[in-house]
C-alpha cells in the first residue's frame, strides 16, 4: 500500500469519526455515543485498530511518516470522543425531547452554621426576664478592684479577693479604681448602673466571668452569669422568690423544683442559695439575697429610703438543665458533632 492510500484511509477516518460523534451530541444520545467509540475506538475490531494493521502494508521508508499520521488521527480521534462525552455531561436529559433544566428548582442546601446553645440560651433568658419588667445592659469584662469587690462590700482581707482565685492582670495594670482583673462576677454591671442611674432600677446583665476554678463537669474557668437587680421602696424577699420561681418555670418547665437555702455572701443581707432538682439531685444554680445596705450607700442610696434585692445565676447550669447536658465541658470542646444538635 503506498502512504498516500494509507494516508487517505486515514482522513476518511477522521471525517467518518466526526459525523458520528457529532450525531451522539445532536441526539443527546449516550447509547449513541458508545457506539461510536466502540465502532472507532474498539480494542479488537475498532477501526482504528484495523487503519493501525495497515501500516504493515507501508513501505518500509514511508513507514515513519504513516506511522506518524496515524498518531496523529487516534489523537484527533480521542478527542472527538472526549470532547462528546463533555458536551453530553452537560445537557439535562438523554433525549432530543428532554424538558429544559427549570432554573426555579431548589438546589442542593449546603451545611450552615447556628447558634451556638449557650448564646440561644443567653437570648431566651433576656427575652423571659424582658416579660417580667428587666431591662438587659452590659459592662466590661476587664474590671477595677472597686467595681469587682470594694462596692460591692467585699473588704480587702476577704477570701474571695485572694489572688489564687481571681485573674489579676499584670501589675502595670491600674485603673482609678485599683487593680485590674478580669471580672469574677457580672453584678459590677450593677454597680455601674446603679452609680449612674436613680432608682427605681429593673435590670439584669448577662455575659462572662472568669474564675480560675478546677475544670470538670460542673465547672469551667470562663462561664455565663445572669445578673438581675431591682431597686424600689417596699421591695421584699417575697419579691425576690416570686421572681425567681416565675424565671425557673418560664425557662426549665412547669415541672421544676426550686429551693432556697440560707447563705451568705458580703453583697446580700439576707442571703440563699438557689438550687435545682436535677437527675434526682439537687444542683445549685446560683445565689440571691436583698441588697446589703452598705453596698447601697456606696453608690449613693439610702438605705432607709429603698431596698432592693439580686441574684445571679450560671446560664451554663440552665442551659445544661434544659437540653440534659451532663458535662459542662461538652460546650466549649467545639465538636460539630454535638453542638448540631441544638
Amino acid at each position: 500500500m503506498s502512504l498516500n492510500d494509507f494516508i487517505r484511509d486515514l482522513d476518511n477516518l477522521v471525517d467518518s469519526a466526526v459525523e458520528r460523534f457529532n450525531e451522539a451530541v445532536d441526539k443527546f444520545d449516550g447509547d449513541v455515543l458508545e457506539a461510536a467509540r466502540v465502532e472507532f475506538l474498539g480494542a479488537k475490531s475498532g477501526k482504528l485498530k484495523s487503519a493501525q494493521k495497515g501500516l504493515g502494508k507501508v513501505g518500509k521508508d514511508d513507514k515513519p511518516a504513516a506511522g506518524k499520521r496515524f498518531n496523529e488521527v487516534k489523537q484527533r480521534i480521542e478527542e472527538l470522543f472526549e470532547s462528546a462525552v463533555a458536551k453530553l455531561s452537560q445537557s439535562s436529559g438523554g433525549g432530543a425531547s428532554s424538558e429544559a433544566f427549570d432554573v426555579s428548582l431548589p438546589g442542593t442546601l449546603l451545611p450552615v452554621g447556628h447558634v451556638h446553645p449557650i448564646t440561644q440560651t443567653i437570648e431566651e433568658l433576656k427575652d423571659i426576664m424582658g416579660r417580667l419588667g428587666f431591662a438587659a445592659v452590659e459592662g466590661p469584662e476587664i474590671e477595677d478592684d472597686w467595681h469587682n469587690f470594694e462596692a460591692l462590700n467585699i473588704p480587702l482581707e476577704h477570701p474571695a479577693r485572694d489572688p489564687l482565685d481571681n485573674f489579676y492582670l499584670h501589675a502595670g495594670a491600674k485603673a482609678a479604681g485599683g487593680d485590674m482583673l478580669l471580672r469574677s462576677q457580672t453584678s459590677t454591671v450593677q454597680i455601674r448602673v446603679m452609680e449612674e442611674t436613680k432608682p427605681p432600677i429593673r435590670i439584669v446583665s448577662l455575659g462572662r466571668v472568669y474564675r480560675p476554678d478546677e475544670i470538670d463537669a460542673t465547672h469551667y474557668a470562663m462561664f455565663h452569669q445572669i445578673e438581675g437587680l431591682m431597686i424600689d421602696t417596699d421591695v421584699t424577699m417575697a419579691d425576690l422568690k416570686s421572681v425567681l420561681h416565675l424565671f425557673a418555670k418560664t425557662y426549665l418547665g412547669q415541672d421544676v423544683e426550686i429551693r432556697f437555702r440560707p447563705s451568705f455572701f458580703p453583697f446580700t443581707e439576707p442571703s440563699v442559695e438557689v438550687d435545682m432538682r436535677w437527675n434526682d439531685a439537687w444542683l445549685e444554680f446560683g445565689g440571691a439575697g436583698m441588697v446589703d445596705p452598705n453596698v447601697l450607700r456606696a453608690v449613693g442610696y439610702d438605705p432607709e429610703v429603698v431596698t432592693g434585692f439580686a441574684f445571679g445565676l450560671g446560664v451554663e447550669r440552665l442551659c445544661m438543665r434544659r437540653h440534659g447536658v451532663n458535662d459542662i465541658r461538652h460546650l466549649y470542646n467545639n465538636n460539630v458533632r454535638f453542638l448540631s444538635q441544638f
